[in-house]
């Protein structure tokens, strides 16, 4: 039978773990023909969900985890989940139970059908204020305009990747890293699925404002290079316009002899192009920073421990057909 394996990352998720492993359990045991490996990624938890992740592993063997060094981010935890994949197909889910596990069935049928992707696309969002709707629509409206690549509105990480999908994602290295902008450049066929996204389960949501900011920072960042283009648009532009109030005020002193208030002029001229010029270097900053970062060379992540019964199974199975061959 083919296995797959559903990817969650958890983040202080102790108050939601049981009902999620209720949920799962209650779904995969209703699809008899695959194999279901439940790899938890607990990045950086303070509360008791690595303990919790430790007892859950002995009473069903189909849980394994990955305890990360320290607490690195989802995006990250979501790469060190893809590095560690078993299965012929991943289902990233989070573990908050806002992205309902009863649609992974109907994930599967079109994997079968031979969708690479399968991923699921917001219909409502449940327990989200309406400023947070507002706010996500416009950045993914402007991402979509902007970016080089085709970006899916109103979808999240929930989705099915096929195995070649897993392969391409291993690739990408990138320290700063957007996963929703690296589902959409790796490509293959794509499935959207309608959902109704329910509130959380139990527990409060790890995404601040300034968390989501610096998420969109890095999202049109890493998709584009169109700010820096408008940047040295910008400064063409506020150029050309100078140069118009130069020769107007220029004439208007040659033909008409009229005097020039200097200091007030002087000091709206110096605040604007002053204003442009931080505005550019910003810009020019975030991409420089970003090279820093990767320039390092540092590993992504750190793995504290690994556990899986998949892996100890291959491991036996690989021992047992090498002393079967030195017979």
């Amino acid at each position: 039978m083919k296995l797959i394996t559903i990817l969650i990352p958890a983040y202080n998720e102790e108050e939601v773990l049981e009902t999620l492993l209720e949920r799962l359990l209650l779904v995969t045991t209703e699809i008899s023909n695959y194999q279901f490996e439940f790899l938890f990624v607990n990045d950086g938890s303070r509360d008791r969900t690595l303990e919790m992740l430790k007892e859950m592993s002995t009473l069903h063997p189909q849980i394994a985890y990955i305890n990360l060094s320290r607490n690195f981010g989802k995006e990250v935890a979501m790469l060190a989940g893809i590095d560690h994949v078993n299965g012929d197909a991943v289902i990233i889910i989070d573990a908050d139970l806002q992205d309902p596990p009863e649609m992974i069935p109907e994930m599967i049928s079109y994997w079968e059908q031979g969708y690479d992707d399968v991923f699921a696309k917001r219909n409502s969002r449940a327990g989200e204020t309406w400023f947070k709707k507002w706010s996500s629509n416009s950045y993914y409206n402007i991402l979509d305009k902007v970016s080089n690549i085709p970006i899916q509105n109103n979808t999240g990480d929930f989705r099915l990747l096929d195995r070649k999908c897993i392969e391409a994602l291993k690739k990408i290295r990138e320290s700063q890293r957007y996963t929703k902008g690296m589902f959409s450049w790796i490509g293959f066929d794509k499935k959207e699925i309608l959902f109704d996204r329910d509130p959380r389960a139990a527990g409060t949501t790890k995404w601040n404002y300034p968390k989501l900011v610096n998420l969109a920072i890095d999202g049109i960042t890493s998709s584009t290079v169109l700010p820096l283009r408008i940047s040295s648009f910008l400064g063409i532009l506020v150029s050309f316009l100078a140069l118009l109030y130069m020769l107007f005020l220029f004439f208007r002193t040659l033909i008409f002899n009229d005097s020039i208030p200097g200091y007030p002029s002087m000091m709206s001229v110096i605040l604007f192009l002053g204003g442009v010029q931080l505005i550019s270097l910003g810009v020019i900053g975030e991409y420089l920073g970003k090279i820093f970062i990767e320039t390092k060379g540092r590993p992504v992540y750190l793995i504290e421990e690994y556990y899986s019964n998949y892996r100890q199974y291959e491991t036996q199975k690989a021992q047992e057909e090498k002393t079967f061959q030195l017979k």
